[in-house]
């Protein structure tokens, strides 16, 4: 068993939800957060804010998830991320469960 954690722009919520459901994720929480990115070390033409601090609607998704289905979510999210113009991306890592109860 792992953990998956899944952040990204909120605007990716319906596409999370239907990885996860594909990998045969049967239970998932998520919720409604801050994403914040501190761009004070790039150039003012890079950043497009033009502020050094950016704060944006985000999402976290998190599931305890069987190891065979881990690669399923990785997969499809690396080929989302493969298709997307944005530079906003589906961020996905995993935690190893010692022990549930």
């Amino acid at each position: 068993m792992k953990l998956v954690i899944i952040t990204s722009i909120s605007e990716f919520e319906k596409e999370i939800k239907q990885i996860l459901v594909k990998a045969n994720v049967k239970n998932f929480s998520y919720k409604d957060v801050v994403g914040y990115h501190n761009s004070s070390g790039e150039a003012i033409g890079e950043n497009w804010f033009a502020t050094e601090m950016n704060e944006n609607e985000s999402m976290l998704f998190y599931a305890f998830v069987p190891v065979e289905n881990v690669d399923l979510i990785f997969n499809a999210i690396s080929k989302f991320n493969l298709q997307q113009e944005t530079i906003s991306k589906i961020h996905v890592a995993t935690i190893n469960i010692e022990k549930s109860n």
